[in-house]
């Protein structure tokens, strides 16, 4: 099921996210530095949505606090509690 969320303080624009049985199947990073966000997509396809959050969540991009990785855990723990 195709999942769609809005990340904040970052550069992206947005995230759409491909799940089926808790696995991630595709990833697309709309805006942002396309050189880390193509490589951020490619290396979660295949993992499951608890080993993206627990690697990606907190990591932060300069002064900002937070980062597209750090966004990309939270938009999966949104979708988390909606599919629970």
């Amino acid at each position: 099921m195709e999942y769609k969320f809005r990340p904040q303080g970052v550069c992206s624009q947005e995230m759409v996210v491909d799940i089926e049985n808790g696995i991630i199947r595709k990833v697309q990073i709309v805006g942002g530095c396309a050189g880390n966000t193509v490589g951020i997509s490619n290396l979660l396809v295949g993992m499951t949505v608890e080993e993206a959050i627990k690697r990606l969540k907190g990591i932060p991009c300069g002064y900002r606090g937070t980062s597209c990785p750090d966004q990309m855990a939270k938009g999966l723990e949104e979708i988390q509690k909606k599919i629970g």
